[in-house]
């Protein structure tokens, strides 16, 4: 007679039987786990007919023993035969996803669904800008809409709060260009013309360039972010309800108030680095500021101040789009705020640079070097 749970070894007919009793759950197979792995038996026999109570633990022991050493079990009740197939139809090898290896057809697949965003926002930025000019034209048709009070707020927000930093950084730059200028030129002997690159590149490029990337750092971030958040609580759609078009009322003054701010914050950032750089020119170079200010009238002819103007306001209607588009396209949950935000910014500096070099070539083409 054996004990609960024991576990009885026999041979018979050169066959090795294994007769369980009593319990077999999971409270005695780890003791009945260390006694199988002594039996080794080409032809084993399990023997189930004194087993009392099995739950699935003990069922897969016994299918273990039938699935490694190919024992035959017999004496089953219907009940415990039927956990045991269970057990057996669960024991499935489990498939472990694995990344796939770069390879170049997948590189070219990241590389067409870049290009595919790419074209994709092109095209609703276009669309965007459609629906822009169409607001523009109701308002010019029914003036009454003109919202002042939101156009001089943004004033206040892209252009007067945005002087401080601004004018740190042109003046910053004014003197790191006017530093390294004066060191390249001094191998030869033409520290003098010192003041001819502090001038031209501050005031043909430098100074709008700069303050594009700060608004659209600053401001164009500002847009995404705040048109995001009303999306997201479904303000704008609320807004629609009562009639109100979120065109006229959230983009266009954060559109006219950029494009208007833009060209004199541009031509206030060139002058703060042409002072910044008559401030190295005087403590380094020894150059009195009555003659820098002399060769700076002699040497910016007035194309450059022209260049300047033109391209400002485009810049400030590139950068007050994609803030704006990128706001309004949130969907879903608060991180796509973030996301369309760092979208805005990107996309805004790059459309800038792009636009920059398309009007360095125009500019040049029609002569004004």
């Amino acid at each position: 007679m054996t004990v609960s749970g024991e576990l009885d070894q026999s041979y018979e007919d050169g066959r090795c039987v294994l007769r369980f009793s009593g319990s077999l759950t999971l409270l005695r197979v780890r003791k009945l786990s260390a006694q199988l792995d002594a039996v080794k038996a080409d032809r084993l026999v399990v023997d189930l007919s004194q087993v009392e109570r099995m739950d699935t633990v003990g069922a897969w022991l016994v299918h273990k023993l039938e699935r490694d050493q190919g024992a035959q079990i017999v004496g089953a009740s219907e009940d415990q035969q039927t956990l045991i197939d269970h057990v057996a139809r669960a024991d499935q090898p489990m498939k472990v996803r694995r990344e796939p290896e770069p390879r170049l057809s997948h590189m070219a697949a990241e590389v067409g669904i870049a290009t595919q965003t790419a074209l994709s926002t092109l095209v609703g930025l276009l669309g965007f800008f459609g629906a822009f000019l169409i607001s523009v034209w109701s308002i010019i048709r029914h003036p009454r809409r003109f919202r002042f009070n939101a156009v001089v707020t943004r004033f206040d927000v892209v252009g007067v709060r945005a002087l401080g930093i601004i004018g740190l950084m042109s003046l910053l730059v004014g003197i790191v260009i006017a530093q390294q200028g004066a060191v390249q030129l001094r191998q030869f002997g033409a520290e003098v013309f010192t003041v001819n690159l502090i001038a031209r590149s501050a005031m043909k490029e430098l100074g709008v360039l700069m303050t594009a990337i700060m608004v659209a750092g600053r401001s164009g971030s500002a847009f995404a972010a705040q048109l995001g958040s009303m999306k997201l609580n479904e303000e704008v759609d609320a807004m629609r309800t009562i009639g109100v078009s979120p065109m006229e009322a959230l983009v266009f003054p954060r559109v006219l108030a950029t494009v208007l701010m833009m060209p004199l914050l541009g031509f206030y950032s060139a002058m703060i680095a042409i002072l910044g750089g008559g401030l190295f020119t005087w403590v380094s170079l020894d150059m009195p500021p009555v003659t820098f200010v002399q060769r700076v009238r002699e040497i910016i002819p007035m194309t450059d101040v022209y260049q300047t103007l033109i391209k400002a306001p485009v810049f400030g209607l590139i950068i007050a789009m994609a803030g704006c588009y990128q706001g309004l396209q949130v969907e879903g949950n608060a991180e796509e705020v973030g996301l369309r935000t760092t979208t805005a910014v990107v996309q805004g500096i790059f459309l800038v640079i792009v636009l920059d070099a398309f009007f360095a070539v125009f500019f040049t083409e029609i002569g004004w070097l």
